[in-house]
């Protein structure tokens, strides 16, 4: 999701809610302590040089049940985080503390921010060496080419 798509989102909702990958939710009375930008300058393991940004958001829990942050509220925060920092319409990165600090992509299913699982992956599979990923056949598929089955059930051929 983009700064673009949260805002959208943000204007249409009366309360903010984030759901965990395991279908919990963050505690409503969570906070978001940063909105910045977080540059990734790197080589990838093919000797390409790589930049990534992206949009991060830092939710976290305390003890203070009297307040709770409301839509309005973080639509403020993230127009000035894009006024002060120039941040641009990036993707968005949540980072959320668990039993130790967790980076997540954000979705939206209508009611609830959805906190979605991020992956690793080569990104230079052509010039590392990894092999293309073999297709799965079901041996009971295969056939030689140009030749019929000759073991089927019942055929003696076996």
């Amino acid at each position: 999701m983009k700064l673009s798509e949260i805002k959208n989102h943000l204007a249409h909702l009366e309360q903010i809610a984030f759901e965990l990958p395991d279908g919990t939710l963050v505690p409503s009375h969570f906070h978001v302590t940063e909105v910045g930008e977080i540059t990734k300058h790197f080589i990838d393991c093919g000797g390409t040089v790589r930049h990534e940004k992206v949009a991060n958001f830092q939710l976290w829990n305390a003890n203070d049940y009297n307040h709770r942050l409301h839509p309005e509220k973080l639509v403020n925060i993230i127009q000035l985080s894009e006024r002060i920092l120039g941040l641009g319409d990036l993707d968005i990165e949540v980072e959320y503390q668990g039993e130790t600090i967790g980076k997540y992509g954000l979705d939206f299913d209508g009611k609830h921010f959805l906190l979605t699982g991020k992956q690793t992956d080569c990104l230079a599979k052509d010039n590392c060496g990894v092999p293309a990923a073999k297709q799965k056949v079901k041996m009971m598929d295969l056939q030689l080419a140009g030749e019929a089955s000759c073991c089927t059930p019942g055929s003696g051929c076996c």
